[in-house]
């Protein structure tokens, strides 16, 4: 019977998927979910999912175009390593060509969308878009390391550093 000593804990491992929460309300933007559960992730196409690490999934689309410009690579990242928790952004990149995300800050600014830097000598820069009633904001790296990307991220969501 000393054998069944590891079970508790096997079943207490079992339950371990992440952090449990329910997902938030849907949102899209430029035809992009920006959040919402696995299901609108799967909806819109989001398919090419992955448990990474057990506490969080990533769905990704290919060639994926957005307000006009692309095609890019996109995902979202879900809470919980079944994707229950939903996802709160959304984030597009090139694979070959860093510098094709401008394509998408040239619309916004011709669409009337502001920016500003969240440039300081401690943290990675980014530009960052956003628009007297939009519920979103634009996140753009400047300095990188490996893709440069671009991230929708809703108003609510404020995990981000904004400037």
């Amino acid at each position: 019977m000393a054998c069944n000593g590891w079970w508790p804990a096997l079943l207490l491992l079992a339950g371990c998927g992440g952090p449990h929460r329910p997902p938030p309300a849907p949102l899209m933007f430029g035809g992009l979910p920006v959040a919402g559960s696995l299901a609108d992730a799967k909806r819109a196409g989001f398919v090419d999912c992955q448990q990474a690490d057990g506490i969080s999934m990533r769905c990704r689309k290919h060639k994926v175009m957005f307000e006009g410009t692309g095609p890019y690579e996109a995902a979202v990242d879900l809470v919980g390593g079944d994707g229950s928790g939903g996802f709160g952004f959304v984030t597009l990149w090139h694979d070959q060509d860093q510098y094709a995300v401008y394509a998408i800050t040239d619309v916004l600014e011709k669409r009337g969308w502001v920016s500003c830097n969240t440039a300081t000598g401690d943290h990675g820069d980014q530009m960052i878009y956003s628009k007297k009633g939009a519920r979103v904001g634009v996140f753009m790296d400047l300095s990188y390391w490996g893709k440069r990307r671009v991230r929708v991220i809703p108003n609510w969501n404020r995990r981000e550093r904004r400037c």
